[in-house]
């Protein structure tokens, strides 16, 4: 096991380098704007916008502009400062980790007890009114877009704009150390829009996999020793349908640490998801390189955790 973790986690510093350099390559050679002309502002001249390039480093090769930068990011955990504002983007991007993971883990919890319990009884009640009646919900809630869900909750319950106003609206966010009960109220919406599409997909997979285990031959062993039907499913049929569940929910808890970019911004919550679309806006380089290495980070150190989990969630799977 201790081999297999080690290998696993310089795999996932060679991915770390890699997502870096592969960004870095798609800013430089396809650039959405220049950094230098968006510092100066309009109506700047040629020689302050060259000016600002040397300052920036941007006047050097791409090469020297990149070692420069993983030997900042090596030695000192350095990720520049914007070019926008001129912040350190370390700091912008913990300072708004807590709000990211607020609405991460929020969503999460809701999609877990909402999506899992669905899948059990439309697989145990298959074929039933219940069973369509979940499932047709769940393709709905898949199919429509995060944005839009947002917005439409917006429209509906938001404090500002709502036909009913009962939860917080569009950039209505507070922390949890100012106003705990502010903070869950501000954080309802973003929730429940951000968990439905979760929700809906993981209860056509839990009904999905579950049918298909049990009917495997254990399962009618099991019966045949006179288990109950309700120890047969939790027991034995449900412990081997999470299997890729719990592969699924690491992976998107993973990616969502590392920013909900769309919910974020529809809420205007000033999380990292948020700060990563107004660094994509501004063409803002150090800011873009860094919550794109934050996101790859969670999605490996998510990817390496549920890896181990699988041995002890299946028997099959040995290292």
């Amino acid at each position: 096991m201790f081999r297999y973790v080690v290998r696993r986690v310089l795999w996932g510093v060679a991915m770390l380098v890699i997502v870096s350099m592969l960004t870095f390559i798609i800013f430089y050679l396809l650039p959405s704007a220049d950094p230098a002309q968006l510092r100066a502002g309009k109506g700047a001249t040629p020689a302050r916008i060259a000016e600002i390039n040397h300052s920036l480093g941007l006047d050097k090769p791409f090469y020297e502009q990149y070692g420069i930068y993983m030997k900042k990011l090596v030695l000192h955990f350095d990720l520049g400062y914007s070019y926008h504002n001129e912040v350190s983007v370390k700091t912008e991007i913990f300072s708004r980790l807590p709000v990211t993971f607020s609405v991460a883990i929020g969503a999460f919890v809701l999609w877990i007890l909402l999506g899992i319990p669905v899948g059990v009884i439309s697989a145990i009640k298959r074929r039933s009114l219940l069973d369509r009646f979940t499932m047709g919900a769940s393709l709905a809630a898949i199919s429509a877009p995060v944005y839009w869900l947002g917005l439409i909750a917006l429209f509906l319950f938001s404090s500002d704009i709502g036909l009913i106003p009962l939860f917080g609206g569009s950039g209505s966010y507070v922390s949890f150390s100012q106003d705990p009960g502010g903070w869950v109220n501000s954080l309802i919406l973003p929730w429940f829009v951000l968990a439905a599409a979760f929700a809906a997909f993981y209860a056509r997979m839990v009904r999905g996999n579950l049918i298909e285990v049990m009917s495997e031959d254990y399962i009618r062993t099991a019966r045949a020793k006179g288990l109950s039907e309700r120890r047969v499913i939790f027991r034995h049929g449900l412990r081997a349908a999470l299997t890729p569940v719990v592969t699924m929910a690491g992976l998107d808890l993973g990616a969502l640490f590392g920013g909900a970019v769309l919910t974020e911004t529809v809420f205007n919550i000033p999380g990292v998801g948020r700060f990563a679309y107004q660094s994509i806006i501004d063409s803002d380089l150090p800011s873009i390189q860094g919550t794109v290495l934050f996101g790859a980070f969670f999605i490996i150190s998510a990817n390496l955790i549920v890896d181990i989990l699988y041995a002890f969630l299946d028997p099959r799977v040995r290292y």
